[in-house]
């Protein structure tokens, strides 16, 4: 390791990249998270050593031993961001510095080692330079970012690891759901729940999401795109989606959404809109709302819009919710004009179109 918490990165640029008119093939239409660079980057850790051996190198497969410490006890945590094509035909991240500091938060829960907020933007920065070619120029598209820790020590017992593999891989991608930005209809799960308070909700960790997957094949089966969790303690509370934060619009304009508490996962975009919401004079309020309250407040007319965001998705409008006993929609079914202001204003400002008046946009040379 050299100046403080900077790591020296030994580049070694691929041997045999993908050809141009195959990643031009690629990327025409990509979807999400299923076609992916050239590159990769590597760092090591050891706790005799620290950080060590930072890389970017040739996309690969991992050497893993069957007894690596991730496959039976779980250590894993990651976190997922997106570089964007700027209307000045720069690169841009919005608020690395944020996951940077939610995977140390992550880190610390699970009892891994915290990789310093230098080399993690720099992990970034190194991958985003050497496969810039495969970031995408549409309106939707971008290059997802995937960070990602691992413990990789060969042995069976149950304590922390003593070493660990940080990662980085990049996806070039479209829209997070296939039929692009249009309403998604959600089902409110009456048996499942996401996280406890005490538990690892707040984590960006991989079990939380595995935990959901059969929450989420429920909604499916109900025809409906995304899981809502009710809090665990009372059944009673909307907690998230399984893969995003949401947000309830009043025909005051008030927005509200759940409040964090250990439970919910600290999203970068919920923290977004609620900063942006406010300094533009708007009301947000961070309080608990209960599934009958947005049943009878969508039935009333007082309930004006509902919406999901995450980093994947950015903002997503609610059309229609499904329970066991009955479904109904939110106000007409289609995306609400603060819904679709707010998503503008956050895209715009990704994409560096926009006065960044908090100093969000990171660009990359």
């Amino acid at each position: 390791m050299s100046g403080g918490d900077k790591l020296d990165f030994e580049i070694r640029p691929n041997p045999r990249p993908v050809a141009a008119a195959e990643r031009a093939a690629l990327m025409a239409n990509p979807g999400f998270g299923r076609v992916f660079t050239d590159h990769m980057v590597t760092i090591r850790y050891a706790e005799t050593k620290g950080w060590y051996d930072a890389r970017v190198e040739a996309r690969a497969p991992i050497p893993m031993d069957p007894a690596s410490a991730v496959l039976h006890y779980a250590q894993e945590i990651f976190e997922g961001l997106k570089a964007y094509s700027a209307a000045d035909g720069s690169v841009t991240m919005f608020r690395p510095d944020a996951n940077a500091a939610r995977f140390a938060e992550s880190a610390r829960r699970m009892a891994m080692p915290e990789l310093p907020e230098a080399a993690f933007l720099d992990s970034l920065r190194h991958l985003v330079q050497i496969d810039r070619e495969w970031l995408p120029t549409s309106d939707e598209g971008s290059l997802y970012l995937r960070p990602f820790m691992f413990a990789n020590e060969v042995f069976l017992g149950v304590r922390p690891s003593n070493e660990y593999l940080y990662m980085v891989i990049a996806s070039p991608v479209g829209s997070y759901f296939a039929r692009g930005v249009q309403p998604v209809n959600v089902w409110v799960s009456p048996t499942y729940t996401r996280a406890a308070p005490g538990g690892t909700g707040e984590a960006k960790f991989g079990g939380n999401y595995a935990a959901s997957l059969v929450a989420q094949a429920e909604a499916i089966e109900h025809g409906c795109d995304q899981v809502v969790f009710l809090d665990a303690v009372q059944r009673r509370y909307v907690d998230e989606l399984g893969g995003m934060n949401i947000f309830f619009v009043y025909d005051d304009g008030t927005l509200v959404t759940p409040p964090l508490g250990g439970t919910i996962l600290r999203g970068i975009t919920r923290d977004a809109l609620i900063t942006l919401v406010r300094q533009s004079g708007g009301t947000v309020q961070e309080r608990p709302v209960a599934f009958d309250e947005w049943r009878a407040d969508a039935a009333s007319g007082r309930l004006r819009e509902v919406f999901a965001c995450g980093t994947a998705a950015v903002i997503t409008p609610i059309g229609q919710v499904r329970y066991p006993d009955g479904e109904f929609p939110i106000a007409d079914g289609n995306p609400g004009e603060v819904t679709t202001r707010l998503r503008q204003t956050l895209v715009d400002l990704q994409r560096a179109r926009t006065e960044d008046r908090n100093n969000w946009i990171h660009r990359i040379d």
